[in-house]
């Protein structure tokens, strides 16, 4: 049976930690290499399809230097190659892929694009962003937490801004890990009711705790870790000016991480706006794990790939 991932819940506690496992594993292997290939080359002969209607940095260069390095083929196809729904629909897409590769990568607008591609195909297909999770990040910042603390069982993992879908996937999958996620958000952005309800039934099956206020003090009070995103996520450009005022109280400087505690640290899924949702001094500072979690979407990258296709 072919199996997909399209959202953090798509796995359980056992199985996200097995992945995280096979994450940290993957990573102390390639650095014992020298950075290089991986023994064995898993992926040899197979490809990996890239499906993106949103330009990427970290998402497509982690697929690819992750399919490099496992001895596969990564082939990028941008909106000007297929144009999903338009030249071409979305089932035709999937039907011709899954004839030539043996796994997906789509990081699309619409979720509901990613749950037609994995309808009709008949190989794996991997959310790699869509307007409702960002699940491949939150695998990589569940995998950065743990190398920083050495659990993620009991932690407290505050969220500052924006009630979007890296917020979405990290209510999801730290309930699931028994992280406890506390959000602080403005009134009319606070993250999806649905998903928040969700997040709270796993959470009491972990023995974990979900807060969702409009405080940015209470949110970070006591947190092993601060996170943030920016205030207009792609293709939400048109709105930054009416959201800046509004997100202004929201952002991660000196002085909310002061509240935090000292042994903090300081998150971010990037791109980040230095001086907008986070100051300069919190980016480039000691408590930054900013650019861990970006290292760690390669490897978790690489575990979910694997895993999907059984090698």
């Amino acid at each position: 049976m072919v199996r997909h991932f399209l959202s953090v819940t798509d796995m359980n506690r056992e199985e996200s930690e097995a992945l995280l496992d096979r994450a940290a594993a993957l990573k102390a292997e390639w650095y014992a290499v020298g950075r290089g290939v991986h023994p064995g080359l898993p992926m040899q002969g197979r490809t990996l399809a890239l499906v993106f209607e949103k330009p990427s940095l970290r998402t497509r260069v982690a697929f690819e230097a992750g399919m490099t390095q496992l001895g596969g083929h990564p082939s990028y196809l941008s909106a000007n190659d297929i144009d999903m729904g338009g030249r071409e629909s979305v089932p035709d897409v999937a039907r011709n892929l899954s004839r030539w590769v043996q796994v997906i990568a789509a990081r699309v607008f619409k979720h509901s694009t990613v749950e037609t591609l994995a309808r009709y195909a008949t190989v794996p297909v991997i959310n790699a962003l869509c307007d409702v999770e960002h699940p491949c990040q939150a695998l990589a910042d569940m995998l950065t937490l743990r190398e920083h603390f050495g659990r993620l069982q009991g932690l407290k993992l505050a969220y500052v801004g924006d009630g979007n879908n890296v917020c979405n996937s990290l209510l999801l999958l730290g309930a699931t890990l028994g992280v406890n996620v506390a959000v602080g958000a403005p009134q009319d952005y606070l993250p999806d009711p649905e998903i928040v309800a969700r997040a709270e039934v796993l959470a009491a099956e972990s023995d974990a705790t979900i807060t969702i206020t409009t405080s940015p003090t209470e949110a970070v009070t006591d947190a092993h870790a601060v996170y943030t995103d920016v205030w207009a996520s792609m293709g939400q450009e048109h709105e930054a000016a009416r959201r800046r005022p509004v997100f202004e109280p929201y952002r991660v400087d000196a002085n909310l991480m002061a509240q935090a505690g000292s042994a903090a640290l300081a998150m971010h899924c990037l791109p980040a706006h230095r001086g907008e949702e986070v100051s300069a001094e919190i980016v480039d500072g000691p408590r930054s794990v900013i650019f861990d979690q970006a290292e760690n979407r390669l490897h978790v990258q690489k575990a979910l790939v694997l895993t999907l296709l059984g090698v």
